[in-house]
């Protein structure tokens, strides 16, 4: 397992609909974690990368309608 973390920072608040979307997408094996910051308007993957690629994560966030920004350095 290659546990990957990336972050990307979002612009419209995600509606119920697009909430419900991706509570579909943490079904899909290998993502481990979604974590949404408000504060800072960011949310947070965690990934098994053995099994997904960054793209095909960034794919299911766009699927669920999620409004994806800039990708964040993680410190």
């Amino acid at each position: 397992m290659t546990l990957v973390d990336i972050a990307y920072g979002y612009g419209a608040q995600p509606t119920e609909s697009q909430m419900r979307a991706l509570g579909n997408a943490r079904e899909v094996y290998g993502v481990r974690r979604i974590v949404f910051n408000e504060k800072e308007r960011t949310l947070r993957v965690e990934y098994d990368a053995s099994h997904l690629s960054e793209s095909a994560v960034v794919g299911l966030l766009r699927d669920a309608g999620i409004d994806l920004r800039e990708k964040c350095i993680l410190t």
